[in-house]
C-alpha cells in the first residue's frame, strides 16, 4: 500500500494561529486553511489559479459564506421576535475550523456552534467543507446539519477569486447554454428589483471593469449550470460547475487582478424586505435533525 504523505504547516499570522493542509494529486497541489477552511493556493502545471490575497487590494481568497450570503437589511434579521445582527457573508470566514479527516487528496473540516455563534444566530450546528481533489478538478462539498430542536434558516455560497494575472479585461466569461443575461442591480449591500440588460441570447460576456464600479454582477436566473473563466487568446482556462445552486454572483474590484465566480444557495436582503429569517428570498431550511448539502467543482482546463 502507498503511504499518503500530508502536508501541514502551522502559520500565524497577527495573533491567529491556522494550520495549512496541502492536498496533492498528478495534477493539482492546493493548500487550505483551518481559518475559514478556506483555500489558499491552487496550482496546476506550474502555474498559480487563486488569489494571492493581497490586502491592500482584497485579503480574501475563497471565503465561505455562512450562515448568510450578502448583506441584510441594516445588518440585522429577526428569530420568533429576537433580533440578532450579523455582518455581510456571515461569520464562517472568521471562525478556526478542525480538520476532520485528511488524506493525500481530500480534506473535511467540521465548524460547530459556540458561544460566539450563537449571540449571532441562535441554531446548533455542524458545518462540514470538505475538497477533493479529481484530476485537474477541485470538489468543494458542504454539508449544514442542524442540531438544533428547531427548523434552522441560513444561507451558504462559495466565494472563490480566481487569478488573471493580466487583469479581467483579457478574459471573457463562457456560459453553458445561451442566456439573456440580466444583473439585478445592488443599492449597497441590498438588492433592486430593477435589473440591467448585459446581452440576449449569447453564452459568452466580455469582462470589463465597468460592470464593477458598484459591486457584483447578479444573475439570478441562469439556465447554465457552469461558467467558464477564459483569456481571449486561449491559454488559460477554469471551468465552474454548480449544479444546485441556485444563483450565482460574479465580482472583482476595478483593476485588481482577480474575478470571483460565486455559486450561492441564498441572497442579500431585497430593498423594503422585512427582518424575519423565514421570510427571505431564497432562504434555506433544515428541519431538526436534517442535513443539506451541494458540490461545486472548478476545472483547470488550461
Amino acid at each position: 500500500m502507498k503511504k499518503e504523505r500530508i502536508d501541514v504547516k502551522i502559520v500565524v499570522m497577527e495573533a491567529v494561529s491556522m494550520e495549512i493542509i496541502t492536498l496533492k494529486n498528478d495534477k493539482l497541489t492546493v493548500e487550505v486553511s483551518t481559518l475559514g477552511a478556506q483555500l489558499q493556493s491552487v496550482e496546476c502545471g506550474g502555474r498559480e489559479y487563486l488569489w494571492h490575497g493581497d490586502p491592500d487590494v482584497w485579503q480574501g481568497r475563497a471565503p465561505l459564506l455562512f450562515p448568510i450570503c450578502g448583506g441584510l437589511k441594516d445588518d440585522k434579521y429577526t428569530v420568533g421576535g429576537k433580533e440578532y445582527s450579523l455582518q455581510k457573508h456571515g461569520f464562517a470566514r472568521f471562525k478556526e475550523f478542525a480538520p476532520e479527516s485528511v488524506s493525500e487528496s481530500a480534506a473535511t473540516f467540521l465548524l460547530t456552534a459556540d458561544s460566539e455563534t450563537r449571540e449571532m444566530f441562535p441554531f446548533e450546528f455542524e458545518l462540514r467543507v470538505t475538497y477533493t481533489l479529481d484530476g485537474a478538478s477541485v470538489k468543494v462539498g458542504y454539508d449544514v446539519k442542524n442540531t438544533s430542536a428547531d427548523t434552522m434558516y441560513f444561507s451558504i455560497g462559495a466565494h472563490e477569486g480566481y487569478a488573471c494575472p493580466e487583469g479581467i479585461e483579457e478574459y471573457h466569461l463562457e456560459f453553458e447554454k445561451k442566456e439573456r443575461l440580466t444583473t439585478n442591480e445592488l443599492h449597497g449591500n441590498l438588492l433592486s428589483d430593477s435589473v440591467t440588460v448585459l446581452g440576449e441570447d449569447t453564452d459568452v460576456l466580455p469582462l470589463k471593469y465597468d460592470y464593477f464600479s458598484i459591486d457584483a454582477l447578479t444573475f439570478l436566473n441562469l439556465k447554465s449550470r457552469s461558467i467558464s473563466l477564459v483569456k481571449n487568446d486561449g491559454t488559460r482556462r477554469l471551468r465552474v460547475d454548480f449544479d444546485g445552486f441556485d444563483n450565482t454572483f460574479v465580482w472583482t474590484k476595478p483593476g485588481a487582478k482577480y474575478l470571483c465566480i460565486e455559486p450561492w444557495c441564498g441572497l442579500p436582503d431585497f430593498e423594503g424586505t422585512g427582518y424575519e429569517i423565514e421570510n427571505k428570498r431564497a432562504i434555506e431550511k433544515a428541519a431538526p435533525g436534517e442535513s443539506f448539502s451541494r458540490v461545486h467543482t472548478f476545472t483547470v482546463e488550461k
